[in-house]
């Protein structure tokens, strides 16, 4: 999956604290995880897509994974979401 999967009009959230949260709430469909974020932040986040077998895909970068949800602003994080 690319990052196409994220723009125009999709459900998405970006962040580490969104992402989370929509892992939690189970609406999360694919983890999109910057190559050069911190582990800090991308680590529980990729153990939390094996525990509930969620795809995720890396992505080479904050600024392109920033890009891709429309911020100008680079992101570790984002998820496409469903309710």
């Amino acid at each position: 999956m690319s990052l196409s999967a994220l723009k125009g009009d999709v459900q998405r959230v970006v962040g580490m604290k969104e992402t989370t949260r929509a892992l939690q709430k189970n609406i999360a469909k694919i983890i999109f995880v910057a190559k050069d974020a911190d582990a800090k932040i991308t680590q529980p986040i990729l153990e939390e897509c094996e525990k509930k077998n969620i795809p995720y895909n890396i992505v080479e970068s904050m600024q392109a994974l920033g890009k891709a949800c429309g911020i100008q602003a680079g992101a570790a994080v984002a998820a496409t979401i469903e309710y």
